[in-house]
């Protein structure tokens, strides 16, 4: 395997010259298609890789790179693991947390664990992968040599999918430009993977009856250097997991790394999210999701697109409701952005007898406060491959990825609603502790073993 990328016949382009360097594929060992290019997309891409099968990932989105969404993750047990398994880039992947800590009205810390979570960024970690993946070169990160063991890998940007069929022994994908709707063509693959986020189309070409639903509330999300906060906000933010609950909100915050990755002092964000309702229908809720430009966006309103006027209400509403180093950042984020909080479940995650997989985002969107998203890319990237190699047979890989799904999403469902549609003293929040790592199916977690 490892083959050089050539053109293959089984690729059929509509209305694009066969010629043009807007169309690749791989030489044929076992092709697997994934669309979706943003991170659950990228872990499948690399653990199957690493199997020696050809990938090849489609990304809607009409530029080479997805833009940084200015976003901090946790990186929890399954996603640490997925990397020590296959990054193969040298270099520190986050921020470590020693404590979890709690704030009042005025800031004053009234209850703190110490225990450890690792923080990093939506942006480097999706550089380290690209580079594992097919060695896109960045600030971020070294591009690790090939290994020749290794199957191919091509990414493919501008790929928007519109239907998805059974053809023989496989699956054949149509697409169309993203940024020309005219130009269109389709692929043929042994297996799909659809890792295209909440939102999923493949998922819809399947479920259509699956609907994501507003939950009621948005993260509002930003960061700020480390070196313009106060040395009081400083203080508090450093190494610690930092959380306020008040009436309907709810923020938090931690460092992450900074341009190009830096993990050094000094040099990180401040990242928060805050989580406040807005009522569905409302005024409010349209205001907040509406660009610059007087564009309403549906699910997520972009870093720097937010609206000025809107945004200075909710720095004065931050000033008012925060604790000061709480409404310090959010008034000195310079670009704020908004998720309208969602839930969405699909009930089941193979199609066409497991030719299309679903994982990720794409089979269960799990509200933040679980900050389990990215491992549960992982965790499902990793499981698939174990299951395409023959480590796991088929039920317990559906036991495990449905078990996780499921329980998850609910468990997100149930801390999202008591945060916040319910006034609960400070000891009940406390008890809503991240989901970030596989749950154990033992007496700890007895939903997990019903879950499927």
């Amino acid at each position: 395997m490892g083959r050089v990328p050539s053109h293959d016949p089984r690729i059929q382009c509509d209305n694009v010259d066969s010629d043009s360097d807007s169309v690749f594929a791989a030489e044929i060992g076992n092709l697997v298609l994934h669309v979706g290019g943003s991170l659950g997309g990228l872990a499948a891409g690399i653990t199957l890789k690493a199997l020696g099968h050809d990938t090849t990932i489609l990304e809607r989105n009409p530029k080479p790179l997805l833009h940084d969404q200015g976003a901090g993750i946790v990186a929890g047990g399954d996603a640490l693991e997925f990397f020590e398994k296959y990054n193969r880039c040298k270099r520190p992947i986050a921020v470590r947390s020693t404590r979890r800590q709690y704030v009042d009205q005025e800031g004053n810390i009234v209850n703190k664990l110490d225990t450890v979570h690792d923080m990093s960024s939506w942006d480097l970690t999706y550089h380290i992968m690209r580079a594992n993946y097919d060695g896109k070169a960045s600030a971020y990160c070294d591009v690790p040599p090939p290994d020749p063991s290794h199957g191919a890998a091509i990414h493919l940007h501008d790929r928007t999918v519109t239907a998805i069929e059974e053809d023989g022994t496989g699956v054949r994908v149509f697409w169309k430009c993203t940024s020309d709707p005219q130009v269109t063509g389709s692929m043929t693959a042994d297996r799909l993977i659809g890792a295209d986020g909440p939102g999923s189309t493949v998922r819809s070409l399947f479920a259509s009856d699956v609907q994501r639903t507003y939950a009621g509330y948005c993260a509002l999300r930003g960061t700020v250097p480390e070196n313009e906060a106060s040395p009081q906000t400083r203080e508090t933010f450093a190494e610690r997991f930092t959380f306020f609950h008040g009436p309907g909100v709810q923020i938090l915050a931690y460092l992450i790394p900074g341009a190009n990755g830096t993990v050094e002092p000094g040099q990180r964000l401040i990242n928060f999210v805050y989580y406040t309702n807005f009522a569905e229908g409302s005024p409010e809720l349209n205001e907040i999701l509406t660009d610059r430009n007087g564009q309403r966006h549906r699910i997520t309103l972009p870093p720097g697109m937010t609206d000025p006027a809107a945004w200075e209400k909710q720095r004065a509403i931050a000033r008012e409701r925060l604790p000061p180093q709480f409404a310090e950042i959010v008034c000195k984020a310079k670009k704020p952005f908004v998720q309208a909080v969602t839930d969405v479940i699909s009930p089941e995650h193979e199609f066409l007898g497991g030719k299309v997989v679903l994982i990720g985002d794409a089979l269960a969107g799990f509200r933040p406060h679980t900050v389990a998203s990215t491992s549960q890319a992982a965790f499902d990237a990793m499981i698939l491959a174990d299951y395409i190699s023959g480590k796991v047979g088929r039920e317990e890989w559906k036991r495990e990825t449905m078990g996780y799904a499921r329980y998850i999403q609910k468990r997100g469902v149930d801390m999202g609603n008591r945060s916040q549609f319910q006034q609960l003293p400070l000891e009940e929040y406390m008890k809503d502790r991240d989901v970030a790592s596989k749950p154990r199916r033992d007496e700890e977690y007895p939903e997990w073993a019903t879950a499927v």
